[in-house]
């Protein structure tokens, strides 16, 4: 998110993409478009999900005092989710997804406090001019006092985390990233993409402002990288800078004069010197790098000595925030924060080419091909700040799907399975926290002290998938959790093949590879989708359905040995298929299913 901060939205290089014949805008006849307003009373609407619990803010952050006090980011790990805000953190024990419990909420001036956990270390970003090192109130007086970098805690103990060790970066980190070192288990990386200027050497010495991307001693052109020894944290430290940003030409005025920025071409002769979010697919061995003007590709093979291998750019993207690849590793969702997080982009006279996400594909040359734009149908209200930002994969066989936040446009699943025809699959919204001028709606106390300017800046932050539920960090109100519901978009077998994925911990920004157990669901799952798709006749699916129905009531060598038929047949319906990679992936899940069965 990019909020307050002075770093700001450069603009981009690429050409409106062909598919795209004219600009069109949001529907007023969605069910999102007209939903009263209320702090923790609005309407809600919803579509192929539920939400299952909601926990409003903990006492010590339960207001915003504009940017102070809002919620940020999650993180995953046993039975926790780790929830920042600009002033602290908070966990919550979820092991009753109903009924969640706050296990302790720290108070700790960050800004804007995005969290990442690893084994027992909890990382939380640190950037702006307020921060201390002894996380006080009262703002900085005195150079040596300022923070601005990536906070550890040692949270062993849930209940009472301990700050191990401030390592300060020279501009901060408003976002970061873990790469885990392939060599050694012992160590990890952390990329952090700081979006202030650099610091002054009275404040960090060592840090350099300067023009030149190609100057190795420039501190703005490069990603900060920590390396982390994981059992001595407290000598975590910055090894290097990556130097992914050489190179790129400038961006032309065009998106920056959409974001309210004519003139962003003068202020910066060159490409992005900085990144918004990286997120890392380590299984990959790939970066998507969503750098405010730009779109990377960057190899990360060797963690200290990063390679760009692509960047693209779009005359529709006001700012690159996020990024999420596809489980394959061939494609990547890009979002674009239009109006920082904190405007209304997604009223009826916002574009829908612009504030939402763009799916690009990865070629065999791993370079970036551009595809169809993404936004959610829903005229939100002026109220509203709205926008695509922060999700993760939703972990159906066969598809790519993603969750994400849209802040106060709600939670939205998106389809990408095909990128030139992305679609909606569910969503959950509430109604504006503020009342439009002139309407008398009563609100609560704390949402009439939550004001961050003239309306309150609120909703979803980010929306992910983790061992079968979503969550939800909400900017105002708290913190949720949703379960999708069988539909005609996914099926019951979907939904349980889905579930059957579970993390231990889970940072949404360094994205692990999905792999499914050999289970009837997952079979299944490829066989509704070829029913759904038609791309397989419909008598073969009838009998592979009825084959899998006996296969599962047998034991033992029967059951092994009626998979082991059925997935010689079904490697014969390749050739006439429509769709036969996806009959290729049954046949293969059938093949795992046999090789399982004892």
């Amino acid at each position: 998110m990019q909020l307050a901060h002075r770093a700001i939205a450069l603009a981009a290089t690429l050409v409106i993409p062909v598919f795209l014949h004219a600009q069109t805008y949001p529907s007023k006849d969605d069910p999102r478009s007209k939903l009263k307003p209320g702090r923790l009373d609005a309407d809600t609407a919803s579509r192929n999900m539920r939400l299952v619990s909601f926990s409003p803010k903990p006492a010590e952050f339960d207001t915003a005092r504009g940017l102070t006090f809002i919620n940020s980011d999650l993180a995953f790990g046993d039975k926790y989710v780790y929830q920042g805000n600009f002033s602290g953190f908070v966990i919550w024990d979820v092991s009753d997804p109903t009924k969640p419990k706050m296990v302790s909420a720290v108070s700790c001036v960050t800004s804007q406090g995005d969290p990442s956990i690893y084994g027992n270390l909890l990382f939380i970003s640190a950037e702006g001019g307020g921060n201390r090192n002894d996380c006080a109130k009262g703002g900085v007086k005195d150079p040596k006092d300022h923070m601005a970098g990536v906070r550890i805690y040692d949270v062993s103990d849930p209940a009472t985390p301990r700050l191990v060790k401030n390592v300060q970066t020279c501009k901060g980190s408003h976002t970061h990233t873990i790469v885990p070192s392939r060599k050694d288990k012992g160590i990890i990386y952390i990329y952090v993409s700081g979006f202030q200027g650099a610091r002054s050497e009275a404040d960090l010495p060592g840090c350099k402002e300067g023009s030149d991307p190609a100057d190795v001693t420039n501190s703005l052109y490069r990603l900060d990288v920590i390396r982390v020894p994981l059992a001595a944290p407290e000598k975590s430290e910055v090894v290097t800078g990556a130097r992914v940003f050489t190179g790129i030409d400038a961006a032309p005025v065009a998106a920056s004069r959409s974001a309210g920025r004519p003139g962003a071409s003068e202020e910066f002769p060159t490409g992005p010197r900085n990144c918004h979010d990286v997120t890392a697919y380590p299984a990959a061995n790939l970066l998507a790098g969503a750098c405010g003007s730009h779109g990377l590709l960057v190899d990360i093979s060797n963690p200290e000595k990063p390679v760009r291998l692509d960047a693209k750019a779009d005359t529709n993207f006001s700012l690159w925030h996020t990024a999420v690849f596809s489980n394959d590793g061939k494609k990547v969702v890009f979002t674009d924060e239009w109006g920082g997080g904190t405007s209304p982009m997604c009223q009826a006279n916002s574009m829908m080419e612009m504030g939402g996400n763009t799916i690009l594909t990865i070629d065999a040359k791993r370079k970036y091909k551009q595809h169809a734009y993404f936004k959610i149908n829903t005229a939100q209200t002026a109220e509203e700040n709205c926008v695509s930002h922060n999700g993760g994969l939703i972990p159906v066989p066969g598809r790519d799907i993603m969750v994400q936040g849209w802040y106060q446009g709600g939670v939205s699943v998106m389809e990408f399975t095909d990128p030139d025809h992305p679609k909606e699959l569910a969503y959950f919204d509430r109604g504006p926290i503020d009342p439009p001028p002139g309407v008398d709606v009563p609100v609560t106390p704390s949402a009439s002290g939550s004001r961050g300017g003239r309306y309150a800046i609120g909703g979803s932050w980010g929306a992910y998938w983790w061992n079968g539920l979503i969550y939800s960090s909400e900017l105002d109100r708290g913190f949720d959790i949703y379960e999708l519901t069988v539909s005609d978009q996914i099926s019951k077998n979907e939904l349980e093949a889905a579930k059957l994925v579970r993390f231990a911990q889970y940072n949404p920004q360094s994205q692990p590879k999905i792999e499914w157990p050999a289970a009837f669901p997952v079979v299944r799952s490829y066989l509704d989708q070829l029913v759904r798709g038609n791309g397989l006749a419909t008598a073969r699916t009838t009998a592979i359905a009825g084959a899998l129905d006996a296969a599962e009531s047998a034991q033992g060598r029967a059951r092994r040995t009626a998979l082991e038929s059925l997935a010689r047949q079904v490697d014969r319906d390749v050739a006439g298929a429509k769709d036969p990679e996806r009959v290729k992936a049954m046949s293969a899940a059938i093949k795992n299913l046999a090789e399982a069965t004892n």
